[in-house]
């Protein structure tokens, strides 16, 4: 799989240039003999949101807020994956992981609507607590 174009998020109504992508491929840790040594498989993605003109202001603060442990001080969220030995599965799963990040963020979260305790919720609370005050009282001793 050669380097996406572009990436379209969700229904597609949002549309991540290249121009916001930068890879990199370095050779992947762990086990793996020769080929670990030789290959640069592990596929390094960092997405700009600033240079994404499909994310609005609210879809970015939830990436940001999201993807805290991921962005680094200049707000780039890099994307890695070695799970595979091949390049280009490597590449998928980092378009795959950022297609999830970008559309989670894209839906925003429903208000909650306040509502109030019911009268058996409180009835059965002071009923536990007069019990509990009388099981209290039971075990004190008369000091008289």
């Amino acid at each position: 799989m050669p380097l996406p174009k572009e990436i379209r998020v969700g229904d597609g109504r949002v549309v991540i240039p290249a121009s916001a992508l930068d890879w990199q491929f370095v050779r992947s840790s762990g086990p793996g003999g020769q080929h670990v040594n030789r290959t640069s498989s592990k596929a390094v993605l960092r997405f700009d949101p600033a240079l994404c003109p499909g994310l609005d202001a609210g879809a970015r603060q939830r990436l940001a807020a999201r993807t805290a442990g991921r962005t680094g001080s200049d707000g780039v969220l890099v994307i890695t994956s070695q799970v595979h030995r091949e390049q280009p599965r490597n590449i998928a799963a980092c378009v795959a992981k950022l297609s999830a990040l970008v559309a989670a963020a894209l839906v925003a979260p429903r208000r909650r609507r306040p509502t109030r305790v019911p009268r058996s919720a409180v009835a059965q609370r002071l009923d536990q607590k007069r019990r509990t005050g009388q099981k209290k009282s039971l075990r004190r001793g008369n000091d008289e």
